[in-house]
C-alpha cells in the first residue's frame, strides 16, 4: 500500500480529515502522520529557522523535519493548510521547498475549507498513488508497439495512434457526448494508418471521462491527466532526462507540473475562477469576431497596457472587455490583454506555488494561441516557453506512451 506522509494543520478541527483518508484509500494509499514528539518539535523548529506562532504549523515542521532525516517513512506527501490562513500558506510553500530540496517524494500542497470533500482530492491523490506504483513506466522513454491514446477533456477529446515511438495518426474535436466523441477521435487517429481497433496492443485512456470510456472500450491503461501529461509533455519536448516544467492552460482548470528525469514531484491544479482559463480566451475571441485560432495572432500585433483586462472573475473580465472596446481599444490590444490577464492570473494562483525550473513546457490546446505563450514568457521574466509539435495532443500521446508499458508493470 502506497504511504502518503500527511503534513497539515487544522484538518480535524475543520471536519476534513476523514475526506483527506477517504480520497487516499480510493486509489490504494494510506494516510500517515510523520513520527514527532515534545522534544522533538522544538529541535526540528529551530533547525527550520521559520517564525511563526502557532503550535499546529510547528508540528508541520517537525513532520517535515521527521521525513527528511529518515525518521519517517513514506512514499508521498500531502501537504494541506486553510485557506483563511496566510501564515499556512508561507509555511506550506516553505515545507514544499525543503522537502523537495532534500528527497525524491513527489509533494502535493493544497488549500482546503471546511467544505472540502474526497471528491475535490481524488486526482491529487490518485496522482501521488500512480506516481509511487508506475515509476517504472512513468520512466520509460520510448513507445514501443502499436498503441493508441486518449484523452477526454473537459473541452476537447484527443486520440492519437502511435508505433513505435512514432505518431501515425491524430485526432481531436469538441467534447460532447463522452463516448460518441472518444469513438470519433479514434476513428480520425487511426484514419489512413492502414491498421484496425483488432490489431492495437494497448489503449490508454486519461482526462474527465477516463473512467466511463475505459470501462466501455475495455482500455489497458485508465490514468489521471497529470502524471499522463507530464511524460507527454518532456517526451515530446525531448527533454525526458532532467528537470523541467509543464504548464496547461484548459478549458476549465489549469496544470503546473514540476518534472525531474520523466517523473512528476511536485503539481498544482485548479484556480480561482475561469477568468484564468482558456474559457475566457474562447469568449474574448468571439467578442472580437475572431474565430479562436486567429486570436494569437492578433495579439502578438497588440500591446497590453493600452487595455485593462485584469480581473480574477471572468464575468467581470468579459466586462473589462466590453469596456476597452467601448472605449476605443483596438482588437489588437484587447487581444493581447486578454492573454496576458490568463497568463498573469496563472501565476498569481499557481505558478507561484512551485518553484518554475526551466525549460517550460506549455502544451494544451491553449498553446496554439501564440499571444498566450508570449504573455506566459512576459509573466515569467522572458524564461524561453517551449511548444513541442502536437502539444494540443499531450494527454493522448502520453496514454499511448505510457500504456506501451504495462507489460512490463504486469511482468513485475
Amino acid at each position: 500500500m502506497v504511504k502518503i506522509a500527511q503534513i497539515s494543520c487544522g484538518t480535524d478541527f475543520s471536519g476534513v480529515q476523514k475526506e483527506i483518508e477517504k480520497a487516499a484509500s480510493t486509489f490504494g494509499a494510506e494516510i500517515v502522520f510523520p513520527e514527532t514528539d515534545l522534544d522533538y518539535i522544538d529541535e526540528a523548529y529551530q533547525k527550520f529557522g521559520f517564525n511563526c506562532a502557532s503550535s499546529g504549523i510547528k508540528l508541520m515542521i517537525a513532520r517535515a523535519m521527521s521525513i527528511v532525516e529518515g525518521k519517517s517513512d513514506a512514499d508521498a506527501v500531502f501537504i494541506a493548510t486553510c485557506f483563511r490562513c496566510a501564515e499556512g500558506a508561507l509555511v506550506r510553500n516553505e515545507i514544499r521547498r525543503f522537502i523537495q530540496q532534500n528527497t525524491r517524494l513527489p509533494v502535493v500542497t493544497y488549500s482546503f475549507t471546511e467544505r472540502t470533500k474526497a471528491d475535490e482530492l481524488f486526482i491529487r491523490m490518485e496522482a501521488l498513488a500512480t506516481i509511487v506504483a508506475r515509476k517504472s513506466i512513468l520512466a520509460r522513454e520510448k513507445q514501443e508497439g502499436l498503441t493508441l491514446g486518449v484523452d477526454s477533456g473537459s473541452t476537447t477529446t484527443k486520440a492519437v495512434l502511435m508505433e513505435n515511438n512514432k505518431i501515425l495518426g491524430a485526432g481531436w474535436l469538441p467534447t460532447t457526448d463522452v463516448i460518441a466523441s472518444a469513438q470519433k477521435a479514434i476513428e480520425e487517429a487511426m484514419d489512413g494508418s492502414g491498421y484496425k481497433m483488432d490489431d492495437v496492443d494497448g489503449l490508454g485512456i486519461t482526462g474527465y471521462g477516463r473512467l466511463t470510456i475505459g470501462k466501455r472500450l475495455g482500455a489497458k491503461l485508465i490514468q489521471e491527466e497529470l502524471s499522463v501529461n507530464a511524460k507527454g509533455a518532456v517526451y515530446l519536448a525531448g527533454h525526458q532526462k532532467g528537470e523541467a516544467t509543464v504548464l496547461d492552460i484548459g478549458g476549465m482548470d489549469n496544470k503546473v507540473i514540476t518534472v525531474n528525469d520523466g517523473i512528476p514531484d511536485n503539481f498544482t491544479m485548479g484556480g480561482i475562477c475561469a477568468g484564468a482559463s482558456g474559457r475566457f480566451l474562447e469568449i474574448t475571441a468571439r467578442r472580437l469576431g475572431v474565430d479562436i485560432s486567429e486570436l494569437g495572432p492578433l495579439a502578438l500585433k497588440g500591446n497590453y497596457k493600452n487595455a485593462s483586462l485584469n480581473s480574477y472573475c471572468i464575468v467581470f473580465g468579459i466586462q473589462d472587455l466590453v469596456t476597452s472596446l467601448a472605449a476605443g481599444g483596438s482588437k489588437e490590444d484587447v487581444a493581447d490583454a486578454a492573454c496576458h490577464s490568463v497568463a498573469e492570473q496563472v501565476y498569481e494562483q499557481q505558478l507561484q506555488e512551485i518553484d518554475v525550473r526551466e525549460p517550460l513546457i506549455q502544451v494544451g490546446g491553449t498553446s496554439l494561441i501564440e499571444g498566450l505563450v508570449e504573455a506566459v514568457s512576459d509573466t515569467l521574466g522572458g524564461i524561453k516557453v517551449i511548444v513541442p509539435e502536437y502539444s494540443q495532443h499531450i494527454g493522448a500521446v502520453g496514454s499511448a506512451l505510457l500504456v506501451s508499458g504495462m507489460g512490463d508493470l504486469d511482468e513485475k
